[in-house]
């Protein structure tokens, strides 16, 4: 009997320290960073428990989940719209947003995430079936602006704040994309087109502009140099001149000169006549008297000119 009661009182004593080990684990919680706590009393709020060290009535009070207070991102599938032209696209969205009153978020609705995903949805639908394709396609920020203030707003009573909503594609059906791509090849084909035209354009332009600007540069250096001929046959003439004037020449020296420069007139084999200039014989006679005088009939005589032929025009 002393064995049985022993064993009794052991059994008693385990099962005290288990029900104390239990009501110690329920009572007392460590709420970590970021995280939040709603309690229920008997299966009404309480109290929400923030980060740190808590104690709780085992039995009475009850913890629900935790709740995530970091801002987090929720990427829906591809839905559906249909745009102001009738054709049917298909959009992916990313969600940001965080809990702000984690009282709301538990009592306020049944499941915030499917709430804010069918809410974006909707609201996508609604501001894209407003815009034709190109509109949807080029005018993304618009949109993500939409969607966040209208998610904002709804969401707010929820406790849920919707910090950003972003458009990750917008798929157009297969037959317009391959609508797109043909007209985007033509597009840069004539661009291609455009460029290569102002090229040869340029190029064209810029030859003859060199050609002009070569042209009045050897023009130039063929007027210089024409100048500096002129003006070195003038400086010779010059020297020519004054040399002759100051050797004080007289009149039988000039008319030798002047016979010594009439056979280069007949030069050429273009020239067919040459006319004698009346003056040749007043030349004659100067150097006639200079040498050996005239006779009596007025020839001129002298060792010079006995054996010379009279010049005439030649045919």
């Amino acid at each position: 009997m002393e064995n049985a009661g022993g064993t009794a009182l052991a059994i008693v004593l385990v099962v005290l320290i288990v029900f104390v080990i239990i009501v110690l684990v329920r009572s007392v919680r460590i709420i970590p960073q970021a995280r939040a706590g709603v309690v229920e009393r008997l299966g009404k709020y309480q109290r929400t428990l923030n980060p740190g060290l808590t104690i709780l009535i085992p039995f009475v009070d009850r913890l629900l989940p935790l709740l995530d207070l970091r801002e987090q991102v929720v990427s829906f599938p591809p839905q559906p719209v249909i745009t102001e032209d009738n054709l049917v696209v298909s959009i992916d969205t990313v969600v940001y947003f965080q809990v702000t009153d984690p009282r709301a978020a538990t009592y306020e609705i049944a499941n915030y995430i499917q709430a804010v995903e069918q809410l974006t949805t909707t609201t996508l639908r609604n501001v894209v079936g407003g815009l034709n394709l190109e509109e949807a396609l080029t005018s993304r920020d618009q949109i993500n602006g939409q969607l966040r203030g209208v998610l904002d707003e709804a969401t707010g009573r929820w406790g849920i704040r919707v910090s950003r909503v972003e458009l990750k594609a917008i798929d157009p059906p297969h037959s317009i994309q391959d609508s797109m791509e043909k007209q985007m090849r033509a597009e840069r084909d004539r661009r291609a087109a455009i460029l290569t035209a102002e090229g040869t354009k340029q190029s064209a332009i810029l030859t003859a502009e060199g050609q002009r600007q070569a042209s009045i540069l050897a023009a130039e250096g063929e007027a210089k140099a024409a100048i500096l001929r002129a003006d070195g046959e003038s400086q010779a003439i010059q020297k020519v001149f004054d040399a002759i004037h100051k050797g004080n020449p007289d009149q039988k020296l000039l008319a030798y000169q002047y016979l010594q420069t009439l056979p280069k007139l007949a030069e050429g084999s273009a020239n067919k006549l040459w006319i004698i200039p009346s003056e040749v014989g007043e030349a004659l006679k100067g150097i006639g008297n200079a040498l050996g005088g005239t006779n009596a009939e007025g020839t001129v005589s002298g060792p010079l000119f006995q054996d010379a032929p009279t010049e005439r025009a030649q045919p």
